[in-house]
């Protein structure tokens, strides 16, 4: 996976496109401009982000080793593979003087493109002592356990970092599976109280006496079956954090005396008339909407408002599918780890089938999904075929209508749906199938790879 974005430098906009396709299909993300003036303008925004570039020789009237040049001068760290439809060996070796990392002639396949950038990505990582790894790693390390690139995630990170050193009580809100417990570990992993105990109760699975006998400890005879006293969470977490999720979920009740707990640090044990103090951080978390909890009269308003204090959103999967990427990558390694399997990342068709569904379980489901598919899976990447999503078929595609009956795609995906239904048809044979498409084989192998293309997804 990247620890930075890849800058896509090339006029041929489908071309671009379809580099930043493949990347993304293995956890990379990219971004596209397409002359040398953007170029430099975009990695000077933060330099920090940028990882890699890949530059075309020729755009337009400008001459890409200029832009290499340049780039070289003003991020000298950086990176940097050319591109080149018209390649001779002194253009390479200029590029290579001018301090290029690698030299890709048109076309070239999927896997050297991939291969090039690992390599590339490589050495980024290796220079560690470099300004801008050192700079990226000091400001965003916390972040890269989150595997993001989205906006409002990276807000919400960034308020939990803010957040981390206090003692102060934190609200994480948002659906389930978007990382609550993630994050109220992240905050606790860097405050003053690391080395302390985290702790994490579910307020919703308990009753109301058993998670106060739980989080507050009982004396013996307290109730039925209490034949010794127990020591509650929140002296057990002493120096350390409880984290309480399905805040949202508890009683009225004892909304009462957590309010307690939050304001003046005391709860009384079951069975005991002393108040204990504790000095355990609290943080709490919730998918419910704990407004419209306390307009219906299910959550009292003061503990709404003492919780909420410094309360953080967790945006669901469906508002992250630049992070789809990212996070599929780290998915695929762990299963593969896990499995023993080699899968190397996400066929187009399927990081497309990803990001049109909407993930209602969010991260988690994503994750699940991932494992199940590298389970499924015979080949090195990951096939619609090997997914099981509900209420989705990437086979719907296929069922596109010229008349405008079928799914509404783009014409890249027009393109590759005709080129792989004429190359099952002629049992890929690539020399008829490119005399039928009106083009040249080597066009034709230059579609195959762009589009990620091989005889199993296109039906043989």
């Amino acid at each position: 996976m990247a620890s930075g974005l890849i800058l896509i430098v090339d006029d041929d906009q489908p071309f671009a496109e379809t580099l930043k396709k493949i990347l993304a299909t293995s956890g990379y993300s990219a971004v596209v401009v397409d002359n040398g003036e953007d170029a430099l303008s975009t990695v000077s925004v933060d330099p920090n982000a940028f990882a890699l570039a890949i530059l075309d020789i020729r755009l337009g009237e400008e001459d890409g080793l200029d832009v290499l040049a340049a780039l070289r001068k003003e991020f000298e760290d950086l990176p940097a593979i050319m591109v080149t439809g018209f390649g001779t060996v002194k253009t390479a070796v200029d590029a290579m003087h001018l301090g290029a990392f690698d030299f890709l002639e048109k076309p070239f396949s999927r896997e050297r493109l991939l291969t090039a950038v690992e390599r590339a990505l490589e050495r980024y990582r290796l220079l560690s002592e470099n300004r801008l790894l050192k700079s990226q790693l000091d400001a965003t390390r916390d972040y890269s356990i989150m595997n993001t690139q989205n906006p409002l995630f990276i807000k919400a990170l960034e308020m939990a970092r803010q957040v981390s050193p206090t003692d102060a009580t934190v609200l994480l809100t948002g659906e389930t599976g978007t990382g609550k417990e993630r994050v109220a570990n992240f905050i606790f992993e860097n405050s003053s109280r690391k080395n302390g105990p985290f702790i994490r109760i579910n307020g919703a699975a308990l009753s109301e006496h058993l998670l106060e006998a739980q989080l507050f400890g009982h004396r013996k005879g307290a109730f039925t079956g209490a034949t010794e006293s127990r020591k509650g969470l929140f002296e057990e977490a002493g120096g350390g954090t409880i984290f309480l999720d399905e805040i949202g979920d508890i009683s009225p009740a004892f909304q009462v005396k957590l309010l307690r707990v939050i304001q003046e640090h005391e709860y009384l044990p079951v069975g005991d008339t002393i108040p204990r103090h504790t000095d355990a951080r609290i943080i709490t978390a919730t998918n419910r909407d704990l407004k419209e909890a306390v307009r219906g009269g299910f959550f009292r308003e003061d503990l709404f408002y003492r919780l909420s204090v410094f309360a953080i959103d967790l945006p669901p999967l469906r508002k992250r599918p630049e992070d789809i990427p990212l996070l599929s990558s780290v998915f695929i390694e762990r299963a593969n780890k896990r499995l023993g399997k080699a899968v190397r990342g996400l066929s187009i068709d399927s990081f497309e089938l990803l990001k049109s569904y909407t993930w209602p379980g969010n991260v988690r489901e994503l994750e699940n999904v991932i494992e199940r598919a590298v389970i499924l899976a015979s080949g090195e990447w990951l096939r619609p075929v090997d997914f099981h999503i509900p209420g989705q078929n990437i086979a719907q595609a296929a069922s596109f209508q010229p008349d405008g009956a079928g799914p509404l795609l783009s014409l890249a995906q027009v393109e590759k749906l005709h080129i792989a239904s004429v190359l099952k048809r002629q049992r890929w044979g690539k020399s008829a199938s490119a005399r039928i498409l009106g083009i040249s084989r080597k066009t034709l192998d230059r579609k195959i790879s762009e589009f990620g293309l091989d005889k199993e997804e296109a039906g043989q």
